[in-house]
């Protein structure tokens, strides 16, 4: 069984972070670092750090606290302000689960989305870490929607320039529906107004849950789905959907449903495959006839021709 975790998109700008949706770079591992805010903060920088050995918790205790220390500097300082601490944490295989006080709540959109980053960057480094998960009193980070964090890592943060943190552009999608029929595919054009720190690839997925707006072109995903992640790596995007994305009640083959989430994202993206999951688990058969144990490609001949 092949086991995924995605995450949600941190809208931020850094100046100094490794890699983008679509552009990741893992961490050197030949070196360390500890990850801070910059003077007028709007971004990150990294200074090197040496972790002590030890096992796994040996270094993520000794990193959590390095990321807390007061500077010296006056370029840079911790990105954790005083008020915000640290509940507990919990390593299950390769997750992280840090669980902060409720105190955490009170930092402005910037200084969550900058701690939320290092604290990523700099534990991710640590050997046997692959993902980290935020709680505030027990409860799941949400976002300003409402919508789970879930588990994050490198791609889930976009490299942006301090300037752009909370700007937006305009752009035009080219998505894919189902026909009247239900067995192939229409495509649509939408034009979107984002946040440029969101990744195309989760813009992309957000608009197909939303539905088409043309008449006779019909949804591919039932509404109430829910993403639990976006993130790309390798040049594969890694889609993860809770379960309600095989609760789909019209009459609409299961190939033009699948299809509609991979050509969309490479029409628009800027990965050639695409890996959708359930829950963080491959080892699905979507309605009993197609696999999700691999990457998909796109599929042009599912698509229907223009008239």
């Amino acid at each position: 069984m092949r086991r995924y975790r995605g995450c949600f998109l941190g809208v931020l700008c850094l100046s100094v972070l490794l890699g983008g949706c679509g552009q990741g770079t893992m961490p050197d591992r030949n070196r360390t670092y500890i990850y801070y805010v910059n003077g007028d903060g709007t971004g990150l920088v990294k200074e090197e750090y040496e972790l002590p050995g030890g096992s796994t918790k040996v270094q993520i205790s000794a990193a959590l606290e390095e990321l807390r220390k007061e500077t010296d500097s006056i370029e840079y300082k911790s990105v954790y302000p005083d008020y915000v601490h640290i509940k507990g944490w919990e390593i299950k295989e390769s997750d992280l689960e840090i669980d902060f006080s409720d105190s955490y709540k009170n930092m402005d959109v910037t200084e969550e989305l900058l701690l939320r980053a290092a604290t990523v960057h700099t534990l991710e480094q640590i050997v046997g870490v692959d993902y980290i998960k935020f709680t505030v009193e027990g409860e799941e980070l949400k976002d300003s929607e409402g919508k789970e964090e879930g588990y994050m890592n490198h791609d889930s943060f976009v490299e942006n320039t301090g300037s752009s943190i909370h700007t937006y552009q305009e752009g035009s999608l080219h998505l894919f529906f189902a026909n009247e029929a239900g067995d192939k595919l229409t495509e649509e054009v939408v034009s979107v107004r984002y946040n440029s720190n969101m990744s195309v690839e989760k813009l992309i997925t957000e608009q197909l849950i939303k539905g088409p707006s043309m008449e006779g072109v019909y949804p591919t995903l039932p509404p109430e789905t829910k993403i639990l992640g976006v993130s790309v790596r390798d040049g594969i995007c890694y889609v993860n959907f809770d379960e309600g994305f095989l609760n789909m009640d019209y009459k609409i083959s299961p190939e033009v449903r699948i299809y509609s989430v991979v050509n969309s994202i490479v029409a628009g993206g800027e990965t050639g495959q695409v890996q959708i999951l359930i829950n963080g688990e491959t080892d699905v058969t979507y309605q009993g006839s197609i696999g999700l144990e691999k990457p998909l490609s796109r599929n042009l001949e599912i698509v229907e021709e223009e008239k």
